[in-house]
């Protein structure tokens, strides 16, 4: 789950991925795959940010697994729902990339885990703001754990005790970090 800044102390984001698996052309070979298609109404900036999640997914799941093909057989239909409100914003990246890691490595993510951070192309974890809010958010969804940018973490600091308390922060500078907490390694 992703966490996203409102006027009213932020919501939860949930980002929806589906792989769509091509048949066989006349020669045995996948037709199609490879491909994002991404629905819900965001603006420019996270659609931008969908494609950048889009290459670290592929670069990380190279890592993981090299024996692994599924983002070159597969078509990845990523959604964020709630159509009729608009989100933009890059900080949604890493959840995006956490999304469509747990679809081609078929693991789930931990239930009670919501993350928020931008990731840049080479898998950074970089600062967003809302951190009040998003904590907020948070706690309203029954969240237990949250993974933050580490550059967040004077926000963090800053924040009222009663916000904090119960809440297990892990702080990331790079995508392998967040990776670790979402899949329990």
């Amino acid at each position: 789950m992703g966490l996203a800044w409102t006027s009213m102390g932020g919501s939860a984001l949930y980002i929806e991925t589906q792989g769509i698996t091509r048949g066989l052309d006349s020669d045995g070979k996948r037709r199609g795959g490879g491909t994002l298609k991404t629905t819900g109404q965001m603006g420019d900036v996270m659609k931008e940010s969908t494609q950048i999640a889009y290459t670290v997914a592929r670069a990380r799941l190279a890592d993981i697994d090299p024996t692994n093909s599924y983002f070159d057989d597969t078509d990845i239909h990523m959604h964020v729902p709630e159509g009729a409100t608009p989100k933009d914003g890059p900080s949604a990246g890493v959840t995006m990339v956490t999304a469509m890691l747990s679809l081609a490595t078929d693991k789930p993510i931990k239930s009670d885990l919501a993350m928020t951070g931008e990731v840049s192309l080479t898998g950074k974890v970089l600062a967003v703001g809302g951190i009040k809010e998003k904590t907020m958010a948070a706690r309203r969804a029954g969240i237990k754990t949250i993974v933050l940018p580490e550059d967040c973490r004077r926000d963090w600091d800053e924040l009222p005790e009663y916000l904090k308390d119960g809440l297990d922060i892990q702080f990331a500078s790079d995508y392998s970090s967040v990776y670790d907490v979402a899949f329990g390694r």
